[in-house]
């Protein structure tokens, strides 16, 4: 598909400089680039979102904990183990 887009003047430098500079090819990977990081956001912000709701959800069925630097403290103490323990990191840990 052919799309025409208007761009400001300050944004099509900006695609320029990125082709000039030689990490693309040319504007059309600069903007799919783009766009896939854009994607690629949204996907990371839907899981945020979904992993809140199931905090929220866990809380309000009285699943939580208080927080206590004793708590804090089990729960670091635990993550330096698992880190050193060569297991995989638990996704929901990951940025």
């Amino acid at each position: 598909m052919t799309m025409h887009i208007n761009l400001s003047p300050e944004m099509e430098g900006f695609i320029k400089n990125k082709v000039t500079g030689g990490f693309y090819g040319n504007a059309t990977e600069v903007i799919r680039d783009a766009i896939r990081r854009m994607q690629a956001e949204e996907s990371r912000l839907a899981a945020w979102h979904t992993a809140i709701k199931k905090g929220d959800d866990q809380l309000n069925r009285g699943e939580g904990m208080d927080y206590t630097p004793e708590a804090l403290n089990d729960i670091t103490q635990s993550a330096i183990g698992a880190m050193h323990s060569g297991q995989p990191m638990d996704p929901d840990a990951l940025p």
